[in-house]
């Protein structure tokens, strides 16, 4: 392909511009600085341009079909060309004539985006209108190709063409002795020569000059595969290489190259600068995160360090309720009661543990409620607050208050059902009922034993007062009435001892019950907590989805950086 080291660092180049917009686009980066107001690789993009002209059939069609192996050009021995034709890129083939001696021909052909042609009528053609008309679109052409016919190289209406470019224009001018293969090789080394000198005469100077056969070329570019001898022959590798060379040489194009390739760094540098604000944003919104983390904590520590005060008046009325209940069993502990459930079965025990149970149950879930309430409060108090924080900073709605409410009053709920649980348990890891029920149940045997022989000796005295021995029922009821005494003076001693001793045993596990339900308050106080943080999860998600999306823009934005710096070494 002609040019093609240059089209393929034009299309690289191409590329990395629309991928860098693209890039910018979706960083929200502003590229105004960066860029002139004509927008990215203003110019970039302009295809080469060049020129054929001579005479009558000296081959100008047939030589462009050669140059690119398509039949662009109509040829015929008559001539063909009547009016400057321009050819260019279309989606579909038409023919547009832009004025009366111009006329643009579209077709969908690849290399076409990269080559525009002009061919134009002979020089020597009659009502030559058109040369004067051509001046101003030769200022844009990068390069004009005269053809000489290999049978008639000094027409005369050629060389007064030659003869009225300018010196610039003069500069890219190439000379094509064409039909070469219509004559021998001593004879084309021959008119080379003459050509040489009229140049000299004529212009000054002997532009680049390329002796080619078209015909030869178009036939081996159709072939399949190509012929490359007869390619070779045709002498066109040379001028192929002579154009690549100016393709890629040309001061301008480089021009444009280089100042396409400055504005694609000076815009990746811009949306690097985005995207190192974007990750500074997202660090400083992880900050603000693990502030309003902290703050959370920090209300979660305030409310521990109350725990003390609620664990005292705990302790207060875990003592005042051992007193009502010491003196509760006191009142179980009667002698006629204790004997009775000598009878029907003892649970002092239970019923003293159920007691305790249901008292400091209520008490420490009533502080439970006022606490949750409270804590409830400054949840939602710290959640209007951050709310506001939240959407200037960072734009996000955290959602509901009313479901902000539901949550709350639901941890609420599992806070005073979690501390009601830890007052019933806390009680009965204490082992208050194990121990009551050890001593109970000694007090019980001795009081059994009385009670049951002073029932005996009471029966064996009405025996004998039964078989009319007087002095045998007095002596057994009088044993009788003596351990019947005892026994009640007995029960009234142990009553005494074992309400002394349950009362001081509460009291000394009064710490403990504490101490347990200090843990349970602070684990439930967590969980609130907790859940409330869990609240705040619309911030977590904003802040993953930025990172989400900023990571692979971080990645693309290392590739192109990558292509940038290969493109300035192709450059």
């Amino acid at each position: 392909m002609l040019g093609e080291r240059y089209f393929a660092a034009r299309e690289r180049l191409s590329e990395l511009l629309g991928d860098i917009g693209a890039l910018a686009a979706e960083t929200g980066s502003d590229l105004a600085r960066s860029l002139p107001p004509a927008g990215f690789g203003h110019g970039l993009g302009q295809p080469f341009l060049f020129v054929v002209c001579g005479e009558v059939n000296a081959g100008k069609s047939t030589f462009l079909n050669g140059l690119f192996g398509h039949d662009l050009c109509r040829v015929n021995r008559l001539p063909e060309t009547k009016k400057v034709i321009y050819y260019r890129y279309g989606e579909s083939p038409r023919e547009v004539a832009a004025t009366g001696w111009l006329v643009e021909h579209y077709q969908p052909l690849a290399w076409l985006r990269d080559f525009n042609l002009v061919d134009t009528p002979g020089t020597n053609a009659p009502g030559n209108t058109w040369q004067p008309q051509l001046d101003g679109l030769l200022a844009g052409v990068e390069l004009i190709c005269v053809v000489f016919p290999a049978s008639n190289p000094w027409g005369a209406a050629t060389w007064n063409f030659v003869s009225r470019l300018s010196e610039a224009e003069l500069t890219r001018a190439v000379f094509i002795l064409q039909q070469i293969d219509q004559h021998a090789t001593a004879d084309i080394s021959v008119i080379l020569g003459h050509l040489r000198d009229l140049s000299l005469k004529r212009i000054g100077s002997v532009p680049p000059i390329f002796a080619v056969a078209a015909k030869l070329a178009c036939e081996a570019k159709r072939s399949v595969p190509a012929a490359a001898a007869m390619l070779a022959a045709s002498g066109y590798p040379a001028l192929e290489e002579f154009i690549s060379l100016k393709v890629c040489s040309s001061p301008s194009r480089l021009t444009i190259l280089k100042n396409s390739w400055a504005q694609a760094a000076a815009a990746l540098r811009s949306v690097d600068e985005q995207i190192d604000g974007l990750t500074r944003g997202i660090h400083a919104n992880g900050d603000l995160l693990e502030t309003i983390e902290r703050e959370i904590d920090g209300m979660r520590e305030h409310f521990l360090s109350r725990l003390p005060r609620h664990l005292t008046g705990v302790a207060e009325v875990f003592q005042s309720e051992s007193v009502g209940v010491a003196k509760l069993l006191g009142k179980r502990l009667g002698a006629l009661r204790s004997v009775w459930r000598l009878f029907v079965g003892d649970r002092t025990g239970q019923e003293m543990e159920a007691v305790i149970i249901a008292r400091l149950q209520a008490t420490v879930e009533a502080v439970a409620q006022t606490d949750g309430a409270e804590v409830a409060d400054a949840c939602r108090n710290h959640w209007d607050e951050v709310a506001a924080r939240v959407r200037q900073a960072l734009g996000v709605d955290l959602g509901d208050a009313v479901q902000l409410d539901d949550t709350l009053a639901v941890a609420r709920r599992r806070f005073v059902q979690r501390l009601g649980r830890a007052a019933s348990q806390g009680i009965g890891n204490l082992n208050v009922r194990h121990q009551l029920g050890k001593d109970l149940l000694r007090r019980n045997v001795a009081l059994k034993s009385f009670t049951f022989t002073t029932l005996w000796l009471l029966t064996a005295g009405a025996t004998c007062g039964a078989w009319a021995l007087p002095w045998g029922a007095a002596v057994f009821c009088g044993l009788s009435a003596v351990f019947g005494i005892a026994g009640l003076l007995i029960a009234r001693l142990t009553r005494r001892s074992l309400i002394a001793e349950f009362h001081e045993r509460l009291l000394d596990t009064c710490g403990a019950y504490a101490s347990t339900l200090r843990a349970d308050y602070e684990e439930a106080l967590r969980i609130v907590f907790q859940d409330y943080a869990d609240s705040l999860a619309a911030i977590r998600r904003h802040l993953a989805s930025e990172k989400r999306a900023l990571e692979p823009r971080q990645r693309r934005w290392n590739e192109l950086f990558l292509t940038l710096k290969a493109i300035e070494q192709d450059l």
